[in-house]
């Protein structure tokens, strides 16, 4: 799939940026960040984000359920929408800028149509994903995105309306520490050597210049993995009182998934988040993770929890083993090509 477009996807992206500022559409605040490690010294980029707190975030209670519930991406704000995808006579999809974002130039890509998000990706997803990597790295710079995906109840979705989410490697990279890379690449270098973090996920390689079916079959393949996993797990946990259950009408199972111009990622989910404990059982606070934990990257709206995170290696790996399922051997961990 080819965008298009006027102007470079960065420029665009900047450009867009700048007007929503200017026109205060967006809400933009920043971060607090340091690195913390798995009790493997797997590195993670920690965030403490006050502003996620303040954040809207969909009701769950019953009561909740009656009311409408706005849909952004059904009529998309204009001060926030970048172009078309492709930008032709019939697009597929669309890009606009996250209204909150905590890493600056974090924009979305939305269907045009309300499909849900629940529901396996389809190729045009996939191919419009792949195009959108690919375009950001045209002009001959180091610059690279990394893109994700939140389906299901336990995976940080907070939208119905289908959409995958973009982050610039180099925003990420501004103002933490050294010693910090994407998860996703950390994973893809290994050749099938399982990198040692707190959950089960499953990868494999993009070919250069993919075509449409083999980015569909790749999706395939991660998600018959994931799924599998899942399933596995509920058999030898069928009488565990704390293996979640299914609910009526819920999708089969949640999940992270995570992109860039050469690898994808996923990673099944049991849960959206976790209680942070102290060792005398007082709760410290509440940390929920969404898709780009698959980047290495961790997000917390309290200070408590950023605090008592990054005072103690290895603490992390509570969170990271109660929101993914059990790892499995390297063999079923990754795919080569």
């Amino acid at each position: 799939m080819s965008l298009t477009l006027s102007q470079t996807l960065p420029r665009l992206v900047e450009g867009k940026l700048q007007s929503a500022k200017e026109c205060k559409a967006l809400t933009f605040a920043g971060s607090f960040s340091s690195i913390i490690h798995t009790k493997t010294g797997i590195p993670f980029q920690l965030r403490y984000c006050p502003s996620l707190a303040k954040k809207p975030t969909p009701d769950k209670d019953e009561s909740a359920s009656k009311k409408p519930k706005i849909n952004p991406f059904e009529n998309p704000d204009p001060a926030l929408f970048i172009a078309d995808i492709p930008s032709s006579d019939s697009p597929t999809h669309f890009l606009i800028l996250n209204k909150f974002p905590i890493i600056p130039y974090h924009f979305i890509l939305a269907t045009k149509q309300n499909k849900q998000q629940t529901q396996v990706l389809e190729e045009d997803d996939l191919t419009a994903t792949y195009a959108v990597l690919r375009e950001w790295e045209k002009d001959g710079t180091d610059k690279r995105l990394f893109g994700f995906f939140n389906s299901g109840p336990h995976s940080g979705a907070s939208q119905a309306h289908r959409h995958l989410q973009f982050l610039p490697l180099e925003s990420m990279k501004q103002d933490p520490p050294t010693g910090w890379d994407l998860l996703i690449d950390q994973i893809s270098k290994h050749n099938g050597q399982s990198v040692k973090v707190p959950f089960a996920y499953s990868s494999e390689r993009i070919p250069k210049e993919p075509t449409a079916s083999q980015l569909k079959s790749i999706y395939n393949r991660l998600y018959e993995q994931a799924s599998r996993k899942v399933e596995q797990y509920f058999r030898s946990n069928a009488d565990s009182a704390n293996s979640p259950k299914a609910e009526p009408g819920a999708p089969p199972f949640s999940y992270n998934l995570a992109f860039t111009t050469t690898a994808m990622i996923i990673c099944p989910r049991r849960a959206e988040g976790d209680v942070l404990l102290k060792e005398n059982g007082t709760k410290v606070g509440f940390v929920a993770l969404n898709g780009t934990l698959l980047a290495g990257t961790l997000m917390v709206k309290e200070e408590a929890a950023w605090n008592w995170l990054k005072d103690s290696k290895g603490r992390v790996d509570q969170v990271l083993e109660a929101i993914g399922f059990p790892p499995h051997d390297a063999s079923d961990s990754e795919v080569k090509m």
